[in-house]
C-alpha cells in the first residue's frame, strides 16, 4: 500500500487524527494529509527533532531509539510513531484516546510495508473412500 492510501485509511478509521505526515528518518516526506508540501516538510523536521531530543535524554547505556512518543499540549496532542525506517507524526484534539491513536498510527505504518502474508492454508484431511461392505456368509441375499 502506498502512503496516500495508508493515510486515507487512517483518516477513515481514526476520527481523532486531525493531520498526519509519514516520512523517513532524515525528513523525506512520503505522504501527508496537509495541503501544503512545505508545511508537511516542516512537520516532519519538527517531529524528527522531537524524537532526537527525547532519545538524547534517555539512559546512555540503553538503546535510545524511541518507538512512540506523545506530547500533550493544551490545544491538542502530537504523536510520533516509528516502525523501521518510516515515521508518522500526527496531531489530535485535546485529551485523545492515547492507546487507540497509537494503535491507528502503527496500523498505518504497517500498511506501508504491504499486506501481511496470508497464513498457510490448512490441508484438508484426506478423503477416505468407504470400504466396501462384505456380506456376512449367513446374510440373506
Amino acid at each position: 500500500m502506498d502512503a496516500a492510501a495508508a493515510l486515507e485509511r487512517l483518516r477513515d478509521i481514526s476520527s481523532q487524527v486531525r493531520a498526519a505526515v509519514i516520512f523517513e528518518r532524515g525528513g523525506k516526506v512520503i505522504g501527508s494529509t496537509l495541503a501544503e508540501e512545505e508545511r508537511a516538510k516542516q512537520v516532519a523536521e519538527e517531529a524528527e527533532a522531537l524524537l532526537t531530543a527525547a532519545e538524547q535524554r534517555g539512559e546512555p547505556t540503553a538503546k535510545n531509539e524511541f518507538a512512540q512518543l506523545e506530547a500533550a499540549l493544551q490545544g491538542g496532542s502530537v504523536f510520533v510513531v516509528r516502525n523501521g525506517k518510516h515515521v508518522i507524526a500526527a496531531t489530535t484534539p485535546p485529551e485523545p484516546t492515547v492507546g487507540l491513536v497509537f494503535y491507528d498510527l502503527k496500523s498505518a505504518l504497517r500498511e506501508l510495508e504491504g499486506p501481511p502474508s496470508p497464513p498457510p492454508r490448512k490441508r484438508e484431511p484426506a478423503k477416505r473412500k468407504p470400504a466396501p461392505r462384505k456380506k456376512k456368509p449367513d446374510a440373506k441375499p
